[in-house]
């Protein structure tokens, strides 16, 4: 007879995935790979239009996590308020800082990375590279802040937009 094990996470849970962001979990399957019969968690990035198989026993090493609680992200909020950080490095060197704070699945650095970002209409436009980066983080925070205030991530958008020229 087979032992269950509680599982972390559950189908119809929103977690977050350093490299993807936000996803919802549809399923929870059983393959046999290489000999060996793995659970997978079936992971929906809808805004990536990707699925994921995550081994049940890799989710937490792969830094799978539950999508943030509100004090989180009152406190990523609060981040946002901050004043930017930009350090007088090349840009190729803040971009790749940039990036691993995206990949790492973080809030709080997510919303580093879109205060240091943000422009006001006051402020100097970004090069191109500085405006995707930006983009991407502010997506991916979007996401989050959705799914934590049950709204839709338009809304969300709104809200962080509001944040940021608030500041």
């Amino acid at each position: 007879m087979a032992k269950t094990q509680k599982l972390p996470f559950s189908i119809d849970d929103h977690i977050v995935y350093p490299k993807h962001g936000v996803g919802l979990i549809t399923n929870i399957v059983t393959q046999d790979v290489a000999g060996m019969t793995l659970e997978l968690y079936v992971v929906r990035f809808e805004s990536d239009k990707m699925t994921l198989q995550v081994p049940v026993g890799k989710a937490d090493f792969s830094g799978m996590r539950s999508v943030s609680n509100r004090d989180v992200m009152e406190k990523a909020f609060t981040t946002l308020k901050g004043k930017a950080k930009v350090k007088r490095t090349m840009w190729s060197r803040r971009a790749q800082e940039y990036e691993a704070k995206i990949n790492s699945g973080d809030v709080i650095q997510l919303a580093e990375v879109v205060r240091d970002l943000h422009r006001n209409s006051d402020q100097a436009e970004q090069s191109y590279s500085e405006r995707q980066i930006y983009e991407s983080a502010i997506a991916r925070l979007a996401r989050e802040v959705a799914v934590v205030e049950v709204i839709e991530e338009r809304d969300a958008l709104e809200k962080l937009s509001d944040v940021l020229t608030a500041a």
